[in-house]
């Protein structure tokens, strides 16, 4: 019988290799990387305070020396150890909750150590929990500047990260990438002193002024990251417009007969917001805009007027949303305004039977139907444009940047090397800073008037225990011929977070108001089911709407007057935001009703609040900002974009506009100088900027 060959193993990674992987988990890969990977904050290992003084300390930090006298593990309540550390003036105890065996027989009695950590009083007098320690030996000098302590991943010690930083320090190219005149005009400091001070600030640097990122040293970086972002930004954006585009340049029959049969006329800022559009779409390079507009504020119908401007000109256009409702509302609307003018609209998405997506294709391709819109199976294979001149990508920013590429790309036309025109479409209104500096690279147009007639929506906060009065005001609303939404977090039981559930909430309410019809909508049932029930409830068949989030936007039903969010602190603003806008669409008096569970945590009442102060999307925007800074606010651009880890767009909105005014100074008159603060602050990492 054959002897099967012994497969010999992968020889085990070193610690260093180990190491690395770690670090580059982290985006720690050169050393300049190392180099800008500065301190969250500062220890003060400077000076030694008596054990008896650190006593009179209690919640704050403090660093002392002395000699073990005790040190045994104890078991009441749990397995512990404790450590009894003694100097002339004192003793302290330290108590270790998690330890090794190994500590234990490095802290015997007789060892000298130095410890630092919060001193509070426990049943013993002082003591510090999970001190930091080192042993050392009598006279051991002191640290001359303050320790950093670092963003660290798993299983990377701080001493392992001061170390590698140092060594990296000690290899880069220092040389600023900034001239000196432009230094001296902007005030700030040379970028070699500033990254050597943030690393290994001296004892006598305000402490404030590294902790609130207010020292000049930190302004320099600041500076210099902002810079990168502007200056990667504003390039691709010049990359995108060096590609080309067909530019759309007639707005012909379609266009006026669309405008005169709209039974309504465009608000001044719709008006102004299409002229935007339509000059870029004339341009012989790729439109790459963003528009915002509050929820209600008519987008559809802009966005429905620039794709007649793309058919005018001969091309087609397409429309893509994130959820088949979405999808759906938009066909209806749309299809109902341009079939009668002799424009085929198809439809696109992934539920359509096998027949009904080939005959869907069929016309894409062959280039009959002028305009498609559906969800993201507009860029699966098989999709083909006949010739594909606008792309419109609704709450763009719950798409990966892969999937508005690929829908972009579908219009490439190689030969000629030209793209579609884009345009997004976001109601989730965008801060000002944040569109300037996220957002540098796009033309924004901003619908900041909502159409006449609709009326403002009155917010109320109310506890949980107060269900029965909510259920009454419903029953109520809808004797008088109104409809209501009822909107919960979750679809299943979940014993974490013992929220109401939609099935438990249809339930209840079918029980608790026998004389009306309730429906119900979520995120897992087929879409021709959840279809069957919108249309029901369009139709006011239905009286009430029990919902998840999947009604979140899109939904228009004029007579809807009253909302309730269940669980109103699960969500956030943006969501509660949106969720309030499917009611206040008709000419009758709405009413949004915000469930909460109490005791409400912090940022929970800073959101109510905000929703029971303002209607104004903006202004929600701006607090959303406040309350969850922008890495979070923007987590939705998805784009693999650094998000700014060392400015803040609240306070440090002045450099903001340095930063933008010297980028288009650079990128002019300076390209070599691009180069190399593009290179040190972004690496290879600059193609991730450019969707």
């Amino acid at each position: 019988m054959p002897v099967a060959k012994r497969t010999s193993a992968a020889p085990a990674k070193s610690k260093a290799e180990i190491a690395r992987t770690k670090l580059a988990r982290m985006g720690l890969r050169t050393d300049m990387d190392l180099v800008l990977h500065l301190p969250l904050r500062y220890e003060d290992e400077t000076q030694i305070v008596p054990i008896r003084e650190a006593g009179f300390m209690a919640g704050s930090p403090a660093q002392v020396e002395g000699i073990v006298a005790t040190s045994e593990v104890q078991y009441r309540p749990r397995r512990q150890m404790v450590v009894t550390l003694r100097d002339d003036s004192g003793e302290l105890v330290m108590r270790f909750l998690n330890f090794y065996g190994s500590q234990l027989k490095q802290l015997e009695p007789g060892t000298r150590v130095r410890a630092r950590g919060e001193v509070r009083h426990g049943f013993f007098g002082a003591e510090m929990v999970h001190p930091t320690y080192k042993v050392v030996n009598e006279g051991a000098p002191l640290p001359q500047s303050l320790t950093p302590v670092y963003p660290a991943g798993e299983g990377l010690s701080q001493a392992y990260l001061r170390t590698a930083i140092n060594n990296a320090m000690s290899r880069v190219d220092w040389r600023d990438t900034l001239p000196p005149p432009m230094l001296q005009a902007l005030r700030l400091q040379p970028f070699e002193a500033s990254v050597r001070l943030l690393h290994n600030p001296p004892p006598d640097v305000s402490e404030a002024a590294l902790m609130d990122r207010s020292h000049p040293a930190w302004t320099r970086m600041k500076f210099d990251e902002l810079l990168a972002q502007q200056l990667s930004l504003k390039r691709a954006q010049a990359a995108r417009r060096a590609k080309g585009a067909t530019p759309l340049g007639v707005t012909g029959a379609l266009s006026r007969d669309f405008l005169a049969q709209l039974p309504f006329a465009l608000t001044g800022a719709q008006q102004r917001v299409l002229e935007e559009i339509r000059a870029d779409l004339r341009q012989p390079y790729p439109m790459q805009r963003l528009l915002q507009g509050d929820v209600g504020s008519g987008k559809t119908v802009v966005a429905a007027l620039a794709a007649a401007q793309a058919i005018d000109s001969g091309c087609q256009a397409a429309l893509m949303a994130p959820t088949e409702i979405l999808a759906e509302q938009h066909f209806r609307k749309i299809a109902q305004w341009m079939e009668p003018l002799g424009v085929r609209v198809a439809w696109l998405t992934g539920s359509l039977k096998k027949k009904e997506k080939e005959a869907a294709q069929a016309l894409v391709e062959s280039g009959e139907a002028r305009l498609v819109i559906g969800t993201h199976a507009l860029i699966q294979e098989g999709v083909e444009f006949d010739r594909l001149g606008l792309v419109i990508v609704d709450e763009q920013h719950r798409f990966g940047v892969g999937q508005r590429l690929a829908l972009r790309n579908k219009g490439l036309e190689q030969a000629a090397q030209t793209v579609p025109h884009q345009l997004m479409m976001s109601a989730t209104p965008i801060p000002r800073t944040l569109a300037m500096t996220y957002y540098a690279d796009l033309e924004v147009s901003v619908i900041d008037e909502l159409p006449p007639g609709r009326t403002p929506i009155v917010t109320r906060t109310i506890d949980q225990n107060r269900r029965e009065q909510v259920i009454e005001r419903v029953h109520a609303a809808v004797l008088e011929g109104r409809q209501a939404y009822w909107v919960c977090p979750l679809i299943e039981e979940s014993e974490a977070l013992q929220l109401q559930t939609a099935t438990d909430t249809h339930a209840a309410l079918q029980e608790a108001l026998p004389d009306l019809r309730v429906g119900l909508v979520h995120g897992r049932m087929k879409p021709a089911e959840k279809q069957l029930v919108m249309d029901g409830f369009i139709r006011n068949d239905i009286h009430v709407l029990v919902a998840t989030t999947v009604i979140e936007v899109g939904v228009d039903v004029p007579n809807a007057s009253l909302m309730v969010i269940e669980h109103a602190e699960r969500f956030g603003l943006s969501q509660l935001h949106q969720l309030r806008g499917r009611v206040g669409r008709g000419s009758a008096a709405s009413v949004c009703l915000l469930l909460y569970q109490s005791p409400l945590g912090m940022t929970a009442k800073q959101r109510l609040m905000t929703m029971r102060e303002t209607t104004d999307g903006f202004e929600i925007a701006r607090r959303d900002l406040e309350i969850r800074g922008p890495g979070e606010f923007l987590g939705a651009r998805q784009s693999g974009q650094a998000m700014l880890r060392f400015a803040d767009l609240e306070t440090d909105q002045w450099l903001v506009d340095q930063a933008r005014d010297v980028a288009q100074k650079l990128l002019h008159e300076a390209p070599a100088i691009v180069d190399a603060h593009l290179a040190r602050w972004l690496g290879g990492r600059e193609e991730f900027l450019k969707a």
